[in-house]
């Protein structure tokens, strides 16, 4: 692989990188009461629970902006060679990160499909969009990011075949957990 190959090999790494910092603003936004930009790209109960400074709810966006950085810090470590237990759980996590977020975005879109077409119905109304054409590709393009992120290591890295099966076991763990949250109202 040419130095120029190597380099370009690395884009989706700092795309996903990008995506995880870009993303935890708003987390931690949200998490001061500051309801900047959420108002109307946001469902009303959780802007009221960010605006009243809801002590568990604050918990949640904060660990959920830490959890973007994180994912700020796998996008990164996928760009350049790890040791052998480091790289296996930075692929665990890029692929579970590449599914988990695929799948949430992807049902915001068929949601929003749904409600377009008339069969299903929702309230307000004026959401749909910003979850159809904001929300669900942006979830995707984060996971898509991390997809080729993973990928894209795996093809650079001298054990493919463990480090593909860290992958799988983070993908297939993430999405039996985004099931698990959607069979029981949670996602």
């Amino acid at each position: 692989m040419s130095l120029k190959q190597a380099e370009l090999s690395k884009w989706p790494g700092y795309v996903a990188a990008a995506w995880g910092l870009l993303f935890a603003v708003p987390s931690f936004v949200w998490a001061t009461g500051n309801t900047f930009g959420a108002q109307s790209t946001v469902s009303p109960p959780l802007v009221k629970l960010a605006q009243d400074r809801v002590p568990w709810f604050v918990a949640v966006l904060v660990i959920t902006g830490l959890l973007k950085v994180f994912g700020a810090v796998i996008g990164v470590s996928l760009t350049r060679p790890l040791g052998r237990w480091l790289s296996r759980a930075m692929v665990l996590c890029g692929g579970g990160a590449a599914i988990l977020l695929t799948w949430h975005g992807g049902l915001f879109v068929v949601q929003g499909v749904l409600v377009k077409t008339g069969a299903f119905a929702v309230e307000p109304t004026a959401l749909v969009n910003w979850y159809l054409y904001l929300w669900g590709p942006w979830f995707i393009a984060g996971g898509l990011a991390f997809a080729g992120a993973a990928a894209l290591y795996l093809r650079r890295s001298d054990d493919r075949r463990t480090l593909t099966r860290y992958g799988a076991v983070g993908a297939l763990g993430a999405l039996a957990l985004s099931i698990a949250a959607l069979a029981t109202g949670l996602g």
